[in-house]
Parts: structure tokens; sequence; C-alpha cells
């Protein structure tokens, strides 16, 4: 699984410290930026990076994606704009969890003005490591949210 890693300059300094986690915990990642701080950057140049890199015709199925502003509203709605993408903001270890199994969230959004390092770890390890459940109900969803994708 390869991970894509991507913040402005409001999520920059907890982006670093997720790409820490990452190469710590050797999960293949890459990191699409912000490569410096630079506080007149837009999160939509990150988000849809990432976004295009994990759902777009290009992307493999295992891949995943993390994305950090301030409020993570921003990049949670540029993601979620790209077909097959399910972004998401974490608000919890259990909640990133019941995301990944019932939802198969394929990019956590970290809102990095509203978390503590703490609870970003927590998340993001819960991310990485929570399954897809695969159950009917779940599958039959995610083909309701394809076809809506299609048609739109």
């Amino acid at each position: 699984m390869k991970i894509y890693l991507g913040a402005d300059h409001r999520g920059f300094a907890l982006k670093e410290k997720t790409a820490k986690w990452l190469f710590e915990w050797d999960y293949e990642f890459m990191d699409v930026g912000a490569q410096s701080l630079d506080q007149s950057d837009d999160y939509t140049k990150y988000a849809s990076e990432v976004a295009s890199l994990v759902g777009g015709p290009t992307s493999h199925k295992a891949s995943r994606g993390i994305l950090i502003c301030g409020s993570g509203i921003g990049v949670e709605v540029v993601a979620n704009k790209f077909d097959g993408i399910r972004a998401a903001i974490g608000k919890s270890p259990e909640q990133v969890k019941a995301g990944r199994n019932d939802d198969d969230m394929n990019i956590l959004v970290i809102a990095a003005d509203f978390t503590e390092e703490s609870e970003a770890k927590a998340m993001v390890k819960a991310f990485l490591e929570t399954k897809f459940s695969g159950k009917s109900r779940y599958r039959r969803r995610l083909k309701e949210i394809s076809k809506l994708e299609a048609n739109n």
C-alpha cells in the first residue's frame, strides 16, 4: 500500500510529523507537498494532487491518502470532487476505524487547527491498520456511490 500525503501551510507542521511517523512505521509514501512552509499556498493544489493519485485512472486500489489543512473542510471538499474518492475528516481513532471498516474511506483528512498531535497520530495509525470489512451492505452502498459519480 502506498500513501500519498499532502498539506497546505496550516497543515504543514503536522504533515512533517506524519511523514516521520510513516517513515518510522515503514510505510511506502510520497509527500506531494507542500515541500516548504509557504503562507500563500492554496490547499486546492495538494488536495487535487493526492486525490488524483488515490482515485484517478492511474491509481492503485491499495493506495490511500492523508490530507491536512487548518479546518480540514477545504481539502475534504476538493478531494471528494474526484471519482472514487471517499475522503473524510477524522475526529477520533474509533470514528476513523468505522470509516475504513464500513465505507472504505481512502483519504483521511486531518484538521490541523483542531487536532492534537497525539490524536492525529492515533487516527493515522487506525486509518492505515483498519481494513474494509467488505460486508455485502457496505459493498452495495459503494456501488450506489459509483453510480452517482457516473451520472454527475
